[in-house]
Formats: C-alpha cells, structure tokens, sequence
C-alpha cells in the first residue's frame, strides 16, 4: 500500500484531522493506496499557502520569460516520468495503458505551448481621446485558482487548467477526484522538482462536499476550473456565484455521431466504434447517439455490431486489451440502470446488455458493449448521459432531420458528421449546436484548438491561445502629462 500525503505550501502533509480513505484498483477490485481526507481546515491552509505564494516570495518577482522557462522544465518531467505517471493512472482509473500513456507523453505539450505564451500577453497603449493623457493597459494574474478535475482522464484534464493558469501568473489548487488522487499528487511532486516555489501550485484530496466546496467558496479564491458532472458543474457554479468568481465548466455531452449515405463506410465504424468505446465510455465527448441515414441503416449497423463484438475485454496494463474496466462502483451501477431503462423504453438491444464476466475472475467492475437500435430521441437512453460503453442507434431520412434530432438535446459538447459532400460540411459545421465538430473523424484534442461546449455541456473554453486570456485581468492605467491640474470647481 502506498501512503500518499497532500501537497501544500511546499509541504508534504496529512489531512489536518488525520483521516484517509482507501484508492481503489478497478481491475482487481482491491485497494493500493491510502489518500489524506481533507476538510475545511486543510482547504484554508491551502489557500493561504497560494495567496502568499502569489503575494510575496519568487513566484511574483520572476519575469514572464522566466515563469515559461519553468513551466518548460515542468513539461519536461513530466515527459521523463511519462511511463510512471501511465501506471499510477491505470492503477487509479482502469483505463488502456496504452491510452492513459498517450495521454501522459502528451500532456507536456501544454505546459511547453502555454511558456511560449507567457511573455506574449500584452496591454494596450489607447490613443485616448483626452488632453495631456496617457493611458495604457495591463493584464495580470486573477490570484488564487482552484482547478477541479474529473476521474476519466486526470493528468490531461490537469493541464487543461493549470498550463494556461501558471503561464498567467496565477497560483493553484487542485483538488482531483477522489477516485483518482494519486496521479494529481505524483505531478505535484514534478512541480517541485521542477523548481515550482512553494505555494504555487498545492494538491489537496478528499471529497467534494467536504473540501471541494470549502475551496469553491472561499472568499480569497478568484476562479475555479471545473471539470465533472452536470450535477457537479451546477453545484460550483452556484457556490461560485455567491462569490462572484469566475468559473470555466467543461461538463457532460450525448454527442451526436451523424453517417450519411455518401461516407466512407468502413472509416465511419472505425470512428463510431472509437468515439463510444475508447475509454469505455467514460468520456464527456462520446459519441453516443449514432444517426444513420435510413437507406443504409441496417447494413451499417451490422457492420458497427460486428466490429463491436470483436473487442477484447481485459486487463488495461495488457497491449491485446481494447476495453478496460469502468471506473467506480457508482458508475458501474449507473451504467447497468441506464441500460434497463433503454430496454423497458423499448430500445431493441442488439448487442451486450448486460455485466461482462472479469476475465480472471476478480473484483473488477466491467460491462459488455451495448448497442440498442429502435431508438426514439425523446428516450432517456438518448438524452441522459449514461457515461459507459453504451451506444443509441437512431435512422433519420435527410440532413434537416439529421440536424433537427442532433439539436433536440440539453448538451452540445461535440458532434460528428460522416459524408464525402463538401457543401454537407459546411452547413453541418454551422447549423449543429455544439462546441466542437469532427468531420470524418472523432475525438481529437490538442492544446491549440478550443475545447468546450454550449448549452448544458459548459461554460467557457479550454485549449488555445485564448485559454490563458481567462485567467487574466484587464487594469486600466491613467497617466496625465499635463503640466497643471484643472480647478475641479471651474467647469467647461
């Protein structure tokens, strides 16, 4: 077992009050480390230890050059460690080594792009419309920020936020999921050893209700980055708006997959098998209504099954394996509901449906690749975010209807559109309601391009150059020149 401790003001502490809790392997089912249960009070000290940081000490004093220097240096640890921190992260989320390790080698990219930009944030000189008046802007750190970050993907969806946060100015906390603490804690340690003065970045475990929202609400936070659930999401925003902070959301989706008759038929499978199978599921982007266009509906759909059932079921650390376990009990479970719900709906399952048997026969919590057919938009199994490996299948006639069904949603994080048609692109692109679109491909991030989505599924954007802008202020600076001041009671 391994005994991981809190990261605060440069000091590696335990929970205030002595508690732990147990980190869960979701492929053995057994435990294989003990995380610090923080509460308020350790949310205080971290906050105190980030607003000093920020205040006073060499986070302040170092020029923009410099803090990109570090940040680089950040990176390139992280690229060194890059296998280790794959293993903490499969071992805390069950997710594909292969993927988890993707991710990892690609994470240090944020950190390199977001020091290229740390000495290009620039004010303004304003050709101002008084006499004998200078006036010019600066844009300066907000101060103390929370980066709060979900169990799916918890490296990459770390340097989201703290990349752009850090090359601003900005302190942090971040406060990972309780599911998957170790991973955040390990890259805690890269900070210090990349020379990250004490404060500036702080990592706190626990549960939400008991330190996350200590740290939402704390009067000295000046922003929060978020990413989770709906539920989650409209949690913070409401204890933010108390506080009138600034706050970036990056929630849930029910993205629409969209096949047109002109696709390439067998590159579109590929693309709808990755974008609701790859990570089990548990991805806010999924591609998990599939709209196929119903003259080819039934020969597409065979073709999707048949791909679909050839995947193997195993452990994620194996190359051989292509689905790993879900990641918690609670979404296990949830995954399993959604699924009876589908079928009491009336949605025809034409594969899965049901838990799929641990290949060693341990406590590892795995469900079978479910595609139902016959689905109807209004179902919950098309509107609900089931978050797991389980694929809605619904025909459409001509595009209208295709952007109608793919619009009638509370999300609009992504949406995918499958068609050879040059002109299709382009009114698709513009007429779906959602933050990203991929034509004739799916699920591709990368730290130059925006990320996030609209209605239901966010608020704000992570990802490129205007990412860092968000963790900015805007000071108006006024400088008369003149060479007397005006009698304040003489007018005109």
């Amino acid at each position: 077992m391994r005994d991981y401790k809190m990261l605060i003001g440069g000091n590696w502490t335990s929970a205030v009050a002595g508690e732990t809790f147990e980190t869960l392997n979701p492929y053995t089912g057994e435990a294989w480390a003990t995380i610090p249960r923080g509460r308020r009070e350790d949310a205080e000290k971290a906050v105190q230890a980030a607003r000093i940081a920020g205040e006073s000490g060499d986070w302040p004093k170092l020029t923009a050059t410099a803090r990109g220097h570090l940040l680089r240096r950040f990176g390139d640890l992280i690229a060194q460690n890059a296998e280790r921190l794959a293993d903490v992260e499969v071992r805390d989320n069950g997710k594909l080594r292969a993927e988890m390790l993707g991710q990892v080698k690609y994470v240090p990219q944020w950190f390199y792009y977001y020091a290229g930009l740390a000495d290009k944030l620039q004010g303004s000189v304003i050709p101002i419309d008084k006499p004998d008046t200078f006036n010019f802007t600066r844009l300066e750190p907000l101060g103390v920020c929370v980066a709060i970050t979900a169990w799916n993907s918890p490296l990459l969806l770390a340097a989201y936020k703290l990349a752009p946060g850090l090359a601003a100015g900005n302190t942090f906390i971040l406060k990972p999921s309780e599911f998957t603490s170790a991973s955040a804690l390990e890259l805690g340690a890269l900070a210090e050893e990349a020379g990250m003065p004490p404060g500036v970045l702080n990592v706190v475990t626990g549960y939400g209700p008991e330190i996350g929202e200590a740290l939402v609400t704390h009067p000295q936070v000046a922003k929060i980055a978020f990413t989770g659930s709906e539920m989650g999401g409209q949690r913070v925003y409401e204890a933010a708006a108390r506080g009138l902070k600034r706050v970036t959301l990056e929630l849930g989706g029910k993205s629409p997959n969209i096949v047109f008759e002109d696709a390439k038929l067998e590159n579109a499978v590929k693309g709808v098998i990755s974008g609701i199978l790859s990570a089990t599921g548990q991805t806010c982007v999924a591609g998990s209504r599939l709209l196929v266009q119903r003259s080819i509906h039934d020969a597409f759909l065979e073709k999707v099954v048949a791909f679909a059932r050839s995947a193997r079921i195993g452990d994620p650390m194996e190359k051989t394996t292509q689905i790993g376990p879900v990641t918690t009990r609670p979404q296990y479970e949830k995954i399993l509901h959604y699924i009876d719900v589908a079928k009491q709906e009336g949605a025809r399952c034409v594969l899965g449906g049901a838990p799929a048997p641990h290949p060693t026969g341990g406590g590892g919590l795995f469900v079978q690749p479910t595609i139902f057919a016959d689905v109807r938009n209004d179902m919950r199994i098309a509107q609900e975010e089931v978050f797991g490996p389980v694929l809605a299948v619904i025909p459409f006639d001509d595009e209208a209807e295709a952007i109608a069904i793919a619009n009638d949603s509370a999300y609009g994080l992504a949406a995918g559109v499958w068609t050879q048609d040059t002109a299709r692109v382009l009114r698709m692109s513009a007429a779906l309601k959602a933050g990203m679109v991929w034509v004739n491909m799916y699920r591709a991030v990368s730290y130059m391009s925006p990320f996030g989505g609209v209605k239901r599924s966010g608020l704000g954007h992570e990802n490129g150059m205007d990412a860092i802008r968000d963790y900015v202020q805007t000071k108006s600076v006024w400088i008369s020149t003149a060479a007397e001041t005006p009698d304040p009671f003489v007018l005109g």
